[in-house]
């Protein structure tokens, strides 16, 4: 008997290719309630979702046959992923699929805020013309601070290494990774010597609104904000007020805290109100949590899961 596989969220079309290639029957449901999936789950031996539901302890319990749950993306925070493996089923992400489209738009995002891109297109295009009041910022001889050496924060390493900047990483679960382009430091390092900061950490309950004020008040310098990661992992108005008081020369913000579980809108019908002061900003640039959303990268991570569902599902 073939085992089954159940799409939750569109992904792209290898996936179900090359899992089907490998014998396994694919079915798609992108409407249902999550109850309703519930409902026949118990028919299933693999299942892949991206962010449409959290797949909690309820969910998990009536998946009888469930083996494998395939996350079509890097971050784990929507499966119960511990209570999960206690009942057997593997879980399995793709971080390898877009590490190169996150440390590119994270790349892309501090160089437009250091020259000031989004400010002046939107001038010159009013017919302003303003050379002084646009002048830019090298990168080139600037500290530069990643939190979370992952997938993600050594793919933006990777990246900086065609400048001359000193790179300076701190994870709190890694050690030993020091290379030709990034030196290992501690967060008290980075507090004190970082002109860029950027985070590349998932969210736990430790990471949950992590950059507070506290948290940038600690820097010594004033530095330049990025944040590819998590919105929860920052609080919006400690950002707002960093920004007000000098503390953070520009901010590039790809994931707010507002956003709903399935990245697809923001939580509120009106934005909350620091956002509004956060949008209103010339040295600020926000794109729809899109950073590891490339068309190489759809491609790439769809890969990644069937292989590795492929290999879990036919051990």
């Amino acid at each position: 008997m073939k085992k089954r596989i159940l799409f939750l969220d569109s992904n792209h079309p290898v996936m179900i290719e090359t899992l089907r290639a490998n014998g396994f029957v694919c079915e798609e449901d992108y409407t249902s309630s999550k109850e309703e999936v519930m409902q026949k789950l118990h028919g299933y031996h693999g299942v892949v979702i991206r962010s449409r539901f959290k797949l909690d302890k309820v969910f998990l319990d009536a998946g009888t046959q469930l083996r494998c749950i395939g996350r079509a993306g890097a971050g784990m925070e929507n499966i119960d992923v511990e209570y999960a493996t206690s009942k057997g089923i593997t879980c399995v992400h793709a971080p390898e699929g877009n590490r190169v489209a996150v440390g590119e738009h994270a790349l892309g995002m501090l160089l437009s805020l250091m020259n000031n891109f989004r400010k002046s297109d939107n001038e010159t295009r009013n017919g302003i013309w303003k050379r002084e009041e646009n002048r830019g910022t090298e990168l080139t001889g600037k500290t530069v601070g990643i939190i979370g050496y992952g997938n993600m924060g050594s793919s933006f390493a990777k990246v900086l290494a065609g400048f001359d900047v000193k790179v300076l990483a701190y994870d709190k679960f890694k050690s030993g990774f020091s290379n030709g382009y990034v030196q290992e430091a501690s967060l008290e390092n980075i507090f004190e010597n970082a002109d860029v900061l950027s985070l590349h950490v998932p969210l736990t309950e430790e990471t949950n609104m992590m950059v507070n004020d506290a948290f940038l008040n600690a820097f010594t310098k004033p530095i330049w904000f990025i944040n590819t990661s998590r919105g929860k992992v920052v609080q919006t108005s400690a950002v707002v007020n960093a920004l007000e008081n000098g503390k953070i020369k520009g901010a590039a913000i790809d994931v707010l805290e507002y956003e709903s579980v399935s990245f697809e809108q923001l939580d509120a019908d009106e934005l909350p109100e620091p956002f509004q002061r956060l949008r209103r900003m010339d040295n600020v640039i926000i794109t729809p949590h899109v950073a590891g959303w490339t068309f190489e990268s759809h491609l790439k991570i769809g890969k990644v899961i069937a292989d590795k569902m492929s290999a879990v599902l036919s051990a």
